[in-house]
């Protein structure tokens, strides 16, 4: 069983919810990555997305935006990346890590080459934003071959036809992008909508979903995951560890609450 699958069922036989905190690599600056990490898991983090910094991360608002910006200036590129996760399981074997970006770093180093890289780093899964499931064979090929989860998103406009060919495919856990736009974005969530999709697609879903975009405290956390397997969080955290003097302690400090919060569901 994958690490992502073991920790899945972890939280189903305990009754609770999955936290997810995506954080920059390489930012606030590249020393601080992996301790952010184990802050992260001390505070109570289930899975970590490990966002791949990107010159044209279309689907991320500013906060992320300039994030990858900082940490792609500071030399944090897919080595880096894969670096820092081998570095994070010298010491935590069992946290599942999930890499989110872009397809083009991933295409430079080829299917079979990057899958090799990643699984030998110790990841578990990637998140492809500009990645179409259509155009996903040779790369879900590659990653199953060395038990990587190709993880892919749905969003309020997918039609039900891509939800079926998502579900089929579907591997670690299926991220629902809560709303429409780019991640941070200002924008009152609609739990109500939400939640609906959200009953939706777990019914279909062979494996857990998990909702983002838009979920920034404890109180949006909760709300959310009251129909989900879970929830991420990633602009309000880049943002409070962008200017933290001590990135780690400001790491699970920001975590901790929601910890709490989804707890008492």
């Amino acid at each position: 069983m994958s690490r992502i699958d073991a920790c899945f069922a972890r939280l189903k036989a305990s009754g609770r919810k999955a936290l997810i905190p995506f954080i920059t690599a390489g930012d606030p600056s590249l020393e601080a990555t992996v301790p952010v990490m184990h802050a992260l898991v001390a505070a109570g983090a289930d899975v970590i997305e490990l966002g791949v910094p990107f010159s044209d991360p279309m689907a991320d608002g500013p906060t992320i935006q300039r994030a990858s910006e900082r940490a792609l200036a500071r030399g944090a590129g897919m080595r880096f990346v894969l670096e820092a996760v081998a570095q994070f399981r010298q010491t935590d074997a069992t946290t599942p890590v999930v890499l989110m970006g872009y397809l083009n770093p991933v295409e430079i180093r080829g299917a079979e080459g990057f899958a090799a890289a990643a699984a030998e780093a110790g990841v578990d899964g990637v998140l492809l934003v500009d990645l179409p499931p259509e155009e996903a064979d040779e790369l879900r090929a590659a990653f199953a071959a060395r038990q990587l989860a190709l993880v892919l998103l749905a969003s309020p406009t997918t039609p039900q036809a891509r939800i079926q060919r998502l579900c089929r495919d579907a591997a670690g856990y299926l991220y629902y992008v809560s709303f429409n736009g780019v991640t941070g974005a200002n924008q009152l969530l609609d739990i109500g909508a939400a939640s609906g999709r959200l009953r939706q697609l777990r019914q279909a879903s062979p494996v857990p979903v998990v909702a983002g975009f838009g979920i920034n405290d404890a109180a949006s956390a909760a709300a959310m995951a009251v129909d989900a397997d879970g929830v991420v969080v990633g602009s309000a955290l880049v943002a409070a560890l962008a200017t933290a003097a001590d990135p780690a302690a400001a790491a699970g400090a920001f975590l901790a609450p929601l910890r709490k919060a989804l707890d008492a569901l």
